[in-house]
Formats: structure tokens, sequence, C-alpha cells
């Protein structure tokens, strides 16, 4: 999911892990070079990834970076 607002522009990406974070969220964002399309746009990029556990039915991990 993306949304650009207030100048600047969000990436999310949101997993489902079976207990605990594995950080797929945040890498899936890299390796699948989401932010490459909005560099052009020459706004800060933050990239954002969370992952629920289906066990504890909630979140166990959010991990934020930014970009220039």
């Amino acid at each position: 999911m993306k949304k650009k607002f207030n100048g600047q522009v969000y990436l999310f990406e949101f997993k489902l892990v079976v207990e605990e974070a594995e950080g797929k969220a945040i890498q899936q964002i890299g390796e699948k070079g989401y932010a490459d399309k909005y560099r052009s746009l020459n706004q800060p990029i933050h990239l954002i990834g969370v992952e629920f556990s289906k066990k504890e039915r909630n979140v166990v991990a959010f991990v934020v970076e930014g970009l220039e």
C-alpha cells in the first residue's frame, strides 16, 4: 500500500507470521523496489514494515526506514 501525504511518500507492507517477527515485511519493500518509482519526486520516502502474529493475533514487529 502506498500513500503520498504532505510532501512525503509512505510505503507500507503488512505480513502475517506464524509466531515471531521475521523481518520479511521491510525486506520485501527493498527486494521488490517499491520505492524506486517515487524517487524522482524528490520527497522523503518512509518504508514501513508491519508483521502480525497469527498465534498472538497482534503486531509483533514494526520497522520504519527512511530514504531521502
